[in-house]
């Protein structure tokens, strides 16, 4: 029997969540700072493009939006980015730290084990007065 609009579901998004924060690596937002200067470290904004031209982005994070990420990942997929796979560490983050969760678990699913996200996401890190600038698309 399938289910019908309003009943509940099996599982929700936040119990995907809680499951993913269980098995993942969490960095603190205490120590997210020090991590923008480090050279084996990538930060990686994967909130929609929008969210990034309204509220900005943590200086020097590359934008990879969610929904794309599992392919610019990918080495055999034709959206590949290299820039996602040289080596670094990343850190994910979206703007409640929910999205960045499931994401990092995907990553990890696919066999990055070099891939954490940031505590709270954007609101936390911002509303802890960390250094914001404007986002600036990127070309080609």
């Amino acid at each position: 029997m399938s289910r019908q609009p309003g009943e509940p579901l099996h599982r929700t998004a936040k119990d995907l969540v809680d499951a993913a924060m269980e098995r993942i690596e969490t960095i603190p937002l205490a120590q997210a700072e020090a991590l923008l200067d480090d050279p084996d470290v990538l930060i990686v904004d994967i909130r929609d493009p929008r969210e990034l031209e309204k509220l900005g982005t943590i200086r020097g994070a590359y934008s990879a939006p969610r929904g794309m990420l599992e392919f610019w990942i990918d080495p055999a997929s034709p959206y590949y980015k290299p820039v996602l796979d040289d080596g670094r560490k990343l850190v994910l983050y979206c703007g409640s730290a929910w999205r960045s969760a499931l994401a990092t678990a995907v990553l990890n699913d696919m066999g990055r084990t070099d891939v954490a996200h940031l505590e709270g996401g954007f609101t936390a890190w911002s509303k802890a007065g960390l250094p914001v600038e404007p986002h600036q698309a990127r070309r080609g």
